[in-house]
């Protein structure tokens, strides 16, 4: 079987591949997350995933055995990309602007081998309730939203800001798990590779490899 590596330092992704008993080595691949002029959020987020997944094909010299795994994730709001906050002003611009609304998430899968590439695009809709100025600055004091795209991370403290959702919660989070299934199923790879009895199957078993 090929072996799968995640292009991504998320410790999300890794915890969603191992809920579905995929073992994988994290792959360190920078790539360049700026958007291009004009580029609309769908075409965006496939454009990183796949340059994820190159980028850490690229930096194995092209195994034959490997599959590299390349996502991204972006919150959308009237068509524009919200990305991670920089600090407490435009965290609260972000979260303002998300309460008592519904925004996008697009989440993109990219896989890649040598001679072979292919990726999926994730649409879900979140709504928020009202939030709150206190809400907003404890929430940001707690340290969770600096590194999400759109301030907020779903699968954490700011599961209390959502009031409903269509569409994928695994997406949201980071990682479409179906869409995600289908595509490592369409590679070679399994999904429910259940650790033999007294081993624990961690989301990486704990390796690592730098591009």
């Amino acid at each position: 079987m090929a072996e799968l590596f995640l292009a991504s330092a998320s410790p999300r992704r890794r915890e969603l591949l191992a809920q579905i008993a995929v073992p994988c080595v994290t792959l360190i691949a920078s790539i360049d997350e700026n958007p291009l002029p004009d580029e609309p959020a769908p075409a965006y987020v496939e454009r990183l995933a796949r340059e994820k997944a190159r980028a850490g094909l690229q930096a194995l010299g092209e195994r034959a055995d490997a599959v590299v795994l390349g996502a991204d994730t972006a919150v959308v709001l009237d068509g524009r990309i919200l990305g991670k906050p920089a600090d407490l002003h435009e965290s609260r611009a972000m979260l303002q602007a998300l309460s008592g609304r519904s925004h996008q998430v697009l989440t993109a899968v990219a896989l890649a081998s040598a001679g072979r590439e292919s990726a999926r695009v994730v649409s879900s809709e979140v709504s928020f309730r009202p939030i709150s100025e206190a809400e907003i600055e404890a929430y940001w004091a707690s340290g969770e939203p600096c590194d999400k795209a759109g301030s907020y991370g779903i699968q954490g403290l700011a599961a209390v800001f959502v009031s409903q959702l269509q569409g994928s919660y695994s997406a949201v989070v980071g990682l479409p798990l179906c869409e995600t299934a289908e595509l490592l199923g369409e590679f070679g790879i399994a999904c429910w590779q259940l650790p033999a009895p007294g081993h624990l199957l961690k989301p990486d078993d704990g390796n690592a490899v730098a591009g």
